[in-house]
Formats: structure tokens, C-alpha cells, sequence
């Protein structure tokens, strides 16, 4: 088994470097721009007087460096050849998101709003692969440019990581859908053209199948942003949005009427393995940096790194950063072999893994920097606020494990769900 890095991708890690250093640090250093990722001044990103929304203008910023790697290609690598793109894989996406977060935070890449200049862009792949020939028609072009974007409205107030027992429901009426119930934690709705709202269709609740995704636009009679969350890492553009008798026609059925759960859960794992990468990458800037000060800073006369209590927690965290990094590429590149749903047990252990080792990584280096690691002059304190989300989202530490525990004890399969063609 060979375990470099395939040619193709350490050549495009080069060309992003390249491009990173000619246009987009330019960029970051301009007209003040640097504001936004001095974590001294943080509170630039966060318009107070909005619901506590991204501030427009660094919303402005991001947009703009996605358009200049856009114009250089950058951007569109994991997009098949046929829409402009280099038919990334998913251990390239893997390769490439934690080279990103390995450089620390910046324009080049901004976990917080999943900013990156390498476009993690996985509506349009849900669209390629379940869209309609006319959804296709209205929605490509504008996914690939990154100038129109859905949101996903899946989790609901009461029922958390249980999309199974949603209470959000559509019934038919004549072509037409009327929707009525609630979503939260629904991220981006604020710049989103639609909604992609989660509702039961058929069946009962706990029915895994009977849940349709809906193409919802933001401006439909009856959907409502009923409150922004604000969350332990400001800005938020998660929002609470209830609707009540929604209408949308059949033409806005995504993916197949009772098959909604399938795209979702398609979703999950494409992203999840991509967000275990980055959050590797995170960990292991932090590890790097602490070892960093530890061969610089000489308290009583000698080096940091001179103490075993400083080296044992790092050595740790290192060999973490081995291991995991082995797994999350043997995972990325199964399911490149052998499809998204073939290594669903694998994604979900590398997601709370990295998830869990770079909230630790990001503590341990600001104990090892002492009061300047809990300050706002490094990174670590706003690293670990950020990460520490993705041990709730898109499925808790325990929810992943569950599911480990699911395929592990056999209550589970590693195919397909049922539905999906």
C-alpha cells in the first residue's frame, strides 16, 4: 500500500500555495482587511445592530477571494471536469482542507462560515447527482460561482440529532405541497436563495423512509426567520425559521418524494469526512505552533521543551495527528473506491476523533503559552471557541458513536439506505 500523496494533488497543493501568497494574502493585507483576522479586533466580523449577523463587509471580503479563485481555477477543483472543474476526489478534498487549516486562520481559509478559497461546495454535488433536469437548468450556474446557495433546514427544537422523528410535515394539494412546522440551527439562510426544508411526507414518525427534501425559497409566503442564535463563537448566521402553509409546487421536490433522509445523509458523510480534515489540519497548526514557543521560551534559564510535562501532552497529540491522518485518508479514498455509504462507520470515528483532538490541541497550546495562549494576541482561544461546535453539529460526539456502535454490533448496514438508487 503506497501512502504518499498522489502526484496530481501534491501538484495542486503547490499551485494553491502559489496563488495563496500571489493574490489572496495581498488581499487580506489590504485596506485594513487584516481587521478581520486579528483576533485582538474579532469583533469586526459581527454586525451587533443585525441579529448579530457576519458583518456585510467582511461577508464582501470572502466573496471576493472566492472570486479570485474562481477566475484561477482554485476554486472549483472537487467539481466534476464537466462543469469546469478537476474531478477532485474525496482524498484530495481531505488532502487539501487540512493543508488549509494547517496554515492557521486567514482569508485563505475560515472555518467559521466554511470559507475556503478551495470551494467545499457540496450542494452542487447533491445537485449533480439528485437534481432534476430543470432544477439543474436554475441552479448549477450559480452554485458554481458561488452567487446563489441553499441552505439545509434539518434539525428542529425538539428533536435534535433525530431527523427521523421530525415534526415538520407537507401534504399534498392538487401540485402543490403546503409545509407547516419549525427548523433551527438553520446556517446561512440570511444570504440563501432557498431552504432545503426536511419534511415528513408519509409514513410515521421513527419511519427512516417518507421524509422529503424541499427546495424552499427564502422569500415564500409563510417562511419566517424567527430569531437569530447567538452562539459561543459570534458571528451566528444560524436562525430559527418556522413556516406556516408554505406552498411550493412538485417541481420543488429534491431528490425523489420519501427519499430526503438519503440526500441528507449523502450529505453527512461527503462532509463530514472533508470537516474531520479540517479540523486535523487545526490540531496540528496548534501542536506545531506550541512546539514551536516551547524551543523558544527559556523560563528559570531553560528551554520549555526541556520539561517532560511539557513534552508528554504534545508527543500525545502528535501521535494523534499521525493516526488519525492515516484513517481519515484511508477513508476518503474508500469512498472515492467504493461510494459514500460504504464507510459510513469510518467517517463518523474520524469526525469526533479530529473533532475532540483539536479542542484538546487547542487548549494544550494555550497552556503551554501561558497568558499569552489565553489571550487575544494567538489564535488558539478562537480556534478552540469555533471547533468546539463541531462536536455538537451535524451529529454529537455521542451520535456519532452511536452510529459506530450501530454498524460495529450489527444494528446497522454499510450500504445505501433503502431508496436510493
Amino acid at each position: 500500500m503506497n501512502f504518499d500523496i498522489p502526484k496530481d494533488i501534491s501538484n495542486f497543493l503547490n499551485e494553491l500555495d502559489a496563488f495563496i501568497e500571489a493574490k489572496i494574502k495581498p488581499l487580506e493585507q489590504a485596506d485594513d482587511n487584516i481587521r478581520f483576522f486579528d483576533h485582538r479586533r474579532e469583533d469586526a466580523r459581527t454586525d451587533w445592530e443585525r441579529d448579530g449577523l457576519p458583518n456585510e463587509q467582511w461577508e464582501q471580503l470572502l466573496q471576493q477571494a472566492k472570486q479570485l479563485a474562481i477566475e484561477a481555477g482554485i476554486y472549483s477543483y472537487p467539481f466534476p471536469a464537466e462543469h469546469g472543474g478537476r474531478d477532485g476526489s474525496n482524498l484530495g478534498m481531505a488532502i487539501i482542507r487540512e493543508h488549509l487549516a494547517c496554515k492557521g486562520l486567514g482569508l485563505h481559509n475560515d472555518l467559521q462560515n466554511e470559507h475556503s478559497v478551495v470551494g467545499n461546495n457540496v450542494g452542487l454535488l447533491l445537485m449533480l447527482e439528485y437534481g432534476t433536469d430543470e432544477q439543474k437548468a436554475e441552479w448549477v450556474d450559480g452554485l458554481k460561482n458561488a452567487t446563489r446557495g441553499f441552505a439545509f433546514g434539518i434539525t428542529e427544537p425538539e428533536h435534535g440529532s433525530d431527523a427521523t422523528w421530525m415534526e415538520t410535515g407537507a401534504v399534498r394539494d392538487g401540485d402543490h405541497w403546503v409545509i407547516n412546522g419549525e427548523k433551527t440551527w438553520n446556517t446561512g439562510v440570511h444570504i440563501a436563495h432557498s431552504d432545503m426544508v426536511m419534511a415528513r411526507t408519509s409514513g410515521k414518525p421513527g419511519d427512516a423512509t417518507g421524509i422529503t427534501a424541499f427546495l424552499v425559497p427564502m422569500d415564500a409566503p409563510g417562511l419566517k426567520v424567527e430569531e437569530y442564535l447567538w452562539t459561543f463563537n459570534m458571528p451566528s448566521d444560524h436562525a430559527r425559521v418556522s413556516l406556516t402553509d408554505v406552498r411550493v409546487p412538485d417541481s420543488a421536490i429534491f431528490g425523489g418524494e420519501g427519499k430526503g433522509l438519503q440526500v441528507v445523509q449523502h450529505f453527512f458523510n461527503e462532509n463530514r469526512i472533508r470537516q474531520a480534515a479540517s479540523s486535523l489540519g487545526a490540531a496540528q497548526y496548534c501542536v506545531n505552533e506550541a512546539v514551536k514557543y516551547a524551543r523558544e521560551r527559556q523560563p528559570f534559564g531553560k528551554p520549555l521543551a526541556s520539561n517532560q510535562a511539557i513534552q508528554f501532552p504534545l508527543v500525545d497529540l502528535q501521535a494523534r495527528c499521525e493516526m488519525l491522518r492515516a484513517l481519515i485518508h484511508k477513508t476518503a479514498w474508500l469512498m472515492d473506491r467504493d461510494g459514500a455509504f460504504s464507510v459510513s462507520d469510518k467517517v463518523s470515528i474520524c469526525n469526533y476523533q479530529a473533532n475532540r483532538l483539536c479542542c484538546e490541541a487547542a487548549d494544550t497550546a494555550m497552556q503551554v503559552h501561558g497568558g499569552l495562549g489565553y489571550s487575544r494576541y494567538k489564535p488558539f482561544e478562537h480556534i478552540y471557541r469555533h471547533h468546539r461546535r463541531y462536536r455538537i453539529t451535524e451529529g454529537a460526539d455521542e451520535i456519532q458513536m452511536r452510529r459506530v456502535a450501530g454498524y460495529l454490533f450489527g444494528f446497522m448496514q454499510q450500504q445505501k439506505p433503502k431508496g436510493v438508487d
